[in-house]
């Protein structure tokens, strides 16, 4: 193999790449090859040199050279040289690729990457700015020590050993070396084994939109001949009674003495008509015909266009062998990833959304949960330790797990440390469950390393992943066996371009609801309708959930029900639970989202529009503004609203809420109370102390910040947005101890903030009696 020439006065030595009409091929050559170059480099490190994979290795780069030089790129031409010849070398037992090789090999693939990615104005600079770093790694490849001990063997040595699982890819991290998401943004499908790959195209996500909006619009044309079918049907039928009719004349005609011109007329009329009723069924079931080839088409088409926006998770953790990879080795442990499930489909905007999330799994289990080799045989499990992503679709949802085989986190470890911390005084912490235990890890600066170091300590890491997650209206638990591992379970929407939703008649209209904000359809009796505070209300789960007449909501005039059972939508959001009534339900459909012009602006209460399969249209209900409106509405009184409700029986002792998800928590709190004199009401969450301090008179509300389904802050605003609760003295009762955190609770418009720390010295109690007085009236 002849050495390349060694340089050019045009590229990027001085010549704007923009004058290159192949620039764009270039990058896309680049993207695909530095993926198959990344790929196979690691697969040799984990299984061992293989003639089939070194002749992948040797083709890309011999790819990236060609194309390199057809644009004037010197310097990438001679570093793409240089790997060719460390991958011919290899393949004839010369050059060893031992951990060293593949570093510096791994460097010029990230290299390569980075180039892919500039702009055409920013190339020069870079190229003038790295050109010498370039040459120096295309020298150190050629050079490299041949005689550094093969750890490729010891890899091949492992696969043979006894493991409780097979190796899939040994674990690497620092992923701001390799941008993860260029390829799959750019629209290029990475590279089989075999070296072919899909031809793809770059398309803007406007673009996608615009597609998704006149195809939708070719299945309302191809919908609307249906109508027109129909139409003719009848006119059909018509013609039959029509020739029916002739038939009839012409028959009296003949058993008369009707003259002979009469019955010679109606006989031709018989003739004439007769061809036009065959006609007339050719050109019907060419009609039929036609109309199902077009809705075929516009269906397929449909589901083309949707397929578009969906990727393979491997398009959106391609990344992250790598990462995993340069971080086990600079914390000199042996970790492989597995990734289950990488051919599972998911919306690109959700695939670009949970590379952060796994990214701060990945390195919170290298650093906290794998052990050090040594440490791990010590402990009788394998040398090499395991990290696991699982994808799969589960009830129309993504579910992802992250999972290791490490030590597991150690509840009492986070029991001491929330006692140090002041969070919780001793008796307390005793009595803490272990998932109220673990919870205290999604506290933002919490962790159970005393100092922090690059990788972790700083406890931002779960922090960001409940957010993250909850962002994309997702939630996410997590488990943990001491000794044996840690899990994250992680449940996300499959897609934003297709919505599985349950379709409703509002005010006679029809409207779409999501499938996945729907806790239950109802269809409720009347004699299970109660009444409380002048509202109506029924059963549901262990709590009273209220009835909201959607039409009046929305603004609609009211429609028709039928008689007998009211049909109830019970739906979840923030926190939130409402029982909506609708005249009708029509059924389950899956929904192609199709936002609405700008012009509109954001309408109220609707998220986007949608065609159903008759071709009708229908808007899709935004759940959480609707909420908002439902709020708003109960705060002004603008709800229809039942009189006559009993009035509060005259109370002795004061009564206080208290609102908390930790029983041990919560029951501390009664306690206190009640040995004060005060009468305690509790909830377990946000929702239930909303629905409870709508239900009864209270006299002061505690609650907590961090709870399912509604936290406190939400309670706290939505009690001071109600005309009736808003002079409710509120205290707020938590773990976070930020000032951030207090002026957060405070601008909520909470009276009082006290962390849960101080609860030894009764000043909950002294903070309760100064708030309200004492207990007994």
């Amino acid at each position: 193999m002849s050495e390349p020439s060694g340089g050019s006065s045009g590229g990027p030595n001085g010549r704007d790449l923009s004058a290159f009409s192949l620039q764009d091929l270039f990058r896309s050559e680049a993207e695909v090859q530095a993926q198959i170059l990344s790929n196979g480099l690691l697969a040799l490190e984990r299984d061992g040199v293989e003639p089939a994979a070194i002749n992948d290795l040797m083709r890309a780069a011999h790819s990236i050279k060609g194309a390199a030089a057809i644009v004037d790129l010197p310097e990438v031409v001679l570093l793409a040289h240089a790997m060719e010849d460390a991958f011919v070398a290899a393949q004839q037992g010369s050059f060893h690729m031992s951990r060293g090789a593949i570093d510096l090999l791994l460097q010029a693939v990230d290299l390569l990457v980075q180039i892919a990615a500039l702009s055409d104005l920013a190339a020069p600079d870079w190229f003038a700015a790295n050109g010498a770093r370039m040459r120096t790694l295309s020298e150190s490849i050629a050079s490299a020590d041949a005689a550094e001990p093969d750890v490729l063997s010891s890899a091949r040595e492992d696969r043979t050993a006894p493991s409780t699982s097979a190796p899939v890819a040994l674990m690497a991290a620092t992923s701001a070396q390799l941008p993860a998401a260029s390829a799959t943004a750019a629209g290029v499908a990475p590279q089989a084994a075999t070296g072919r790959h899909e031809q793809s195209l770059k398309v803007g996500v406007e673009h996608l939109d615009r597609l998704l909006a006149l195809t939708s619009a070719s299945m309302v044309s191809a919908h609307m001949l249906q109508p027109f079918l129909q139409s003719m049907q009848r006119f059909k039928k018509r013609q039959v009674e029509l020739f029916s009719l002739i038939d009839d004349l012409q028959q009296t005609l003949a058993t008369t003495n009707a003259a002979p011109v009469l019955k010679e007329k109606a006989l031709a009329i018989m003739l004439a008509a007769a061809p036009m009723k065959q006609q007339l069924v050719e050109r019907l079931m060419e009609l039929e015909t036609h109309e199902r080839s077009l809705v075929s088409v516009a269906q397929t088409t449909l589901d083309e266009v949707l397929a578009l926006r969906m990727r393979p998770l491997k398009d959106g953790v391609k990344a992250l062998p790598r990462m995993v990879r340069d971080l086990a080795h600079q914390l000199g442990k042996e970790v492989r990833l597995e990734i289950d499930g990488e051919n599972t489909l998911i919306d690109r905007d959700i695939l670009a959304r949970i590379e952060t999330p796994l990214n701060h799994l990945l390195r919170n289990a290298l650093d906290h949960g794998m052990e050090m080799p040594q440490q791990r045989e010590d402990a009788g499990k394998p040398r090499i330790g395991t990290l696991r992503i699982s994808a799969r679709h589960a009830g129309g949802m993504l579910q992802l797990d992250v999972s290791d085989d490490g030590r597991g986190v150690d509840c009492e470890h986070i029991r001491r440390r929330v006692v140090e911390r002041g969070m919780v005084i001793e008796a307390m912490a005793a009595a803490l469950s272990q998932a109220e235990l673990l919870a205290f890890l999604f506290l933002p600066a919490f962790s159970l390393k005393d100092e922090a170091n690059l990788i972790s300590g700083r406890g931002v890491g779960l922090d960001v992943v409940h957010d993250a997650v909850h962002q994309q209206n997702g939630t996410v638990r997590i488990e943990s066996i001491p000794g044996a591992g840690f899990k994250t379970c992680i449940v996300l929407p499959l897609t934003q371009s297709v919505v599985r939703s349950l379709v409703v008649t509002i005010g006679g209209q029809a409207y779409a609801l999501p499938i996945a904000k729907i806790d239950r359809v109802v269809m409720l009796a009347t004699d299970a309708i109660h009444t409380l505070e002048n509202k109506l209300f029924f059963h549901f789960d262990g709590e009273h959930v209220g009835l909201v007449d959607t039409a009046q909501v929305l603004g609609l005039a009211a429609g028709t029900r039928a008689p007998g059972a009211m049909p109830l939508i019970v739906l979840s959001s923030g926190g939130h639970r409402h029982a909506l009534v609708v005249d009708a339900i029509v059924g389950e459909v899956s929904l192609a989202v199709q936002p609405l012009e700008a012009i509109f602006g954001k309408l109220r209460d609707i998220a986007a529009g949608a065609i159903l399969d008759n071709g009708a249209p229908v808007l899709i209900l935004d759940v959480a503004d609707l909420f908002l409106s439902i709020d708003k509405a109960l705060a002004d009184g603008r709800l229809q609203k039942l009189h006559g409700a009993s009035p509060v029986a005259k109370r002795i002792s004061k009564r206080v809420l208290v609102v908390d998800d930790s029983m041990t928590v919560r029951e501390m709190e009664r306690n206190l109370l009640l040995a004060r004199g005060f009468e305690v009401d509790v909830a377990v969450d946000g929702v239930d102390g909303w629905n409870a301090v709508r239900s009864k008179h209270y006299d002061l509300m505690i609650t907590d910040v961090d709870m399912p389904r509604m936290d406190g802050i939400e309670l706290v605003m939505l009690v001071r947005k109600d005309l009736r609760l808003r002079t409710l003295p509120v205290m707020i009762v938590s773990y976070k101890d930020r000032p951030e955190d207090r002026a957060r609770g405070v601008q909520a418009g909470a009276d009082y903030y006290l962390t849960k720390g101080s609860f030894h010295d009764e000043t909950l109690l002294t903070a309760v009696v100064d708030m309200i007085g004492e207990g007994t009236a």
